[in-house]
């Protein structure tokens, strides 16, 4: 099965923004916090020990080095440098054997049905050509095998993000949203019959941060490609993003005192190759 891709959208040239942006901050940051969606998605796949297994659009080693942590053969890949050299440092903080390569999650260098397990959190979602990106977590999956994604979900925190960001900065004509892979219609839709079964499950992280204007700081601090957009807005109009952003946060929390307890909802996928 292949996938054609919708829309109109200039897919290479979205990808090369996406780079630069994504090496623009430090996601190491901001992904420092998000660590148990890893160790969940590690969980949920019931990783086994000698397990060959892929993290895609691994960025700074999250789920790597969970599943390595859980004694498997593991590999994780990313477009950006920088990221991968922050994902090593940690890996050999805990002398784990993780090995990290700088590659496409769109074009995978690997030859078919390499891997026993294939993740990816919060990473394959902001790939430009969602139909081939899925078209290779499959090609690489062996038969049998199991593709584990954890994906932001549209209706949650990141969606309202999202629909802030783009009030200010539209995104690519043609491009579908991100937030589609923490849809199970989308993962359906994307997977189709290569496999054999879908287990789709909403889960809850709760962002923990000083204050709403604190997550604020971070995310547009860190977050590569929203610290790039801002950086292109004048300086009212990064004023008035802000304090919309801020005020999603302070919507959404949860707290009872200063400090910020915001839910997050995303979709945790288990779907077992054919």
């Amino acid at each position: 099965m292949t996938l054609q891709p919708s829309g109109t959208a200039d897919l290479a040239a979205i990808k090369a923004r996406q780079r630069h942006g994504w090496a623009a901050g430090d996601y190491s940051v901001p992904g420092a916090c998000l660590v148990v969606v890893s160790e969940n998605l590690c969980e949920a796949v019931e990783l086994r020990a000698n397990q060959k297994v892929l993290d895609v659009a691994t960025g700074s080693g999250n789920t790597a080095i969970a599943a390595a942590r859980r004694f498997c053969e593991v590999t994780g890949i990313d477009y950006t440098p920088s990221l991968l050299e922050r994902a090593q440092e940690r890996a050999s903080a805990e002398r784990l054997p993780v090995t990290f390569l700088e590659a496409d999650a769109e074009n995978l260098p690997f030859p078919a049905a390499s891997f026993d397990v294939v993740l990816s959190t919060l990473g394959v979602m902001f790939t430009p050509n969602q139909e081939q990106a899925a078209n290779e977590l499959l090609r690489v999956c062996r038969p049998g095998g199991k593709i584990g994604l954890a994906s932001w979900s549209p209706g949650g925190l990141f969606g309202q993000m999202g629909r802030v960001m783009a009030t200010y900065v539209p995104p690519p004509a043609g491009l579908r949203p991100p937030a589609l892979w923490g849809t199970e219609e989308r993962i359906q839709e994307l997977f189709g019959t290569e496999i054999t079964s879908l287990q789709a499950t909403q889960r809850i992280f709760f962002h923990r941060y000083r204050s709403a204007q604190h997550a604020v700081e971070i995310s547009c601090t860190y977050y590569g490609p929203v610290a790039m957009a801002i950086q292109a807005l004048e300086p009212a109009t990064r004023q008035c993003l802000y304090r919309d952003l801020q005020v999603v946060f302070e919507q959404a929390n949860q707290s009872s005192d200063d400090t910020l307890v915001a839910p997050g909802e995303y979709l945790e996928v288990v779907a077992v190759r054919r």
